[in-house]
């Protein structure tokens, strides 16, 4: 990876954010800090975004979601006290790719920081245009349509879909989706859940990704 990864730490702790940034910086990172959601917003483009959800001027997960509306690209992993399952899938539905709760190692934020990069390095497989019943996808613009209506999706949600896509009615575990969307499995085990649900509301037919009891999803391919 070396230094051309850029991290975006958003931390208002500043004793946890030099301890951070000292530790991502040995590791080869690139790292600027931002203490508040204004510094944020005006810091320079970067690949990664280390976000603590809880800031002195505003809310991190109303930033979260700013992010992922500027960027359908960005790494954004929510680095948080908020342990909750509800503060999880918040942030996971507002676009976060992954969600590390404090206190972690430092191992732990690398395998998911190297996870989350891997997945966007190879975010466009070969083919380039899937359809599956009403669904159709493109996957160099990374677009998706549902009957010719455009449906606008977060990154983890076209990642989720095209691992579906590529399969249509075909029961693909959650591991493969996992494997397929983050680049890992060790990660939160509603974040599939999460997307899941996500995707169905906003594809406009519930019924398009069925569950499939004791396995994983399953695209209806009619």
């Amino acid at each position: 990876m070396g230094a051309r990864v850029r991290i975006l730490l958003v931390e208002d702790d500043r004793r946890v954010a030099a301890a951070l940034s000292s530790a991502l910086t040995r590791r080869g990172y690139e790292v600027e800090h931002a203490a508040t959601v204004a510094a944020a917003l005006s810091a320079a483009p970067c690949d990664l975004v280390l976000l603590d959800l809880t800031l002195p001027d505003g809310d991190g997960t109303d930033l979260c979601r700013e992010l992922r509306r500027r960027s359908g690209q960005l790494g954004i992993i929510a680095v948080t006290a908020r342990g909750e399952e509800r503060d999880r899938v918040l942030g996971l539905r507002l676009g976060a790719d992954d969600y590390v709760v404090k206190p972690f190692s430092m191992v732990e934020l690398q395998a998911r920081i190297e996870a989350v990069l891997r997945r966007a390095a190879h975010a466009v497989p070969a083919r380039n245009l899937i359809e599956a019943g009403a669904v159709r996808i493109d996957v160099s613009a990374r677009t998706v349509s549902v009957g010719g209506r455009a449906v606008a999706l977060t990154r983890k949600e076209f990642d989720v879909l095209l691992s579906l896509a590529r399969q249509p009615g075909v029961a693909v575990p959650r591991e493969r989706i996992l494997l397929d969307a983050w680049g890992t499995t060790w990660t939160d085990r509603h974040t599939v859940e999460v997307h899941v649900g996500s995707l169905r509301g906003k594809l406009g037919d519930p019924g398009l990704v069925e569950t499939v009891r004791g396995v994983g999803y399953r695209l209806r391919g009619e």
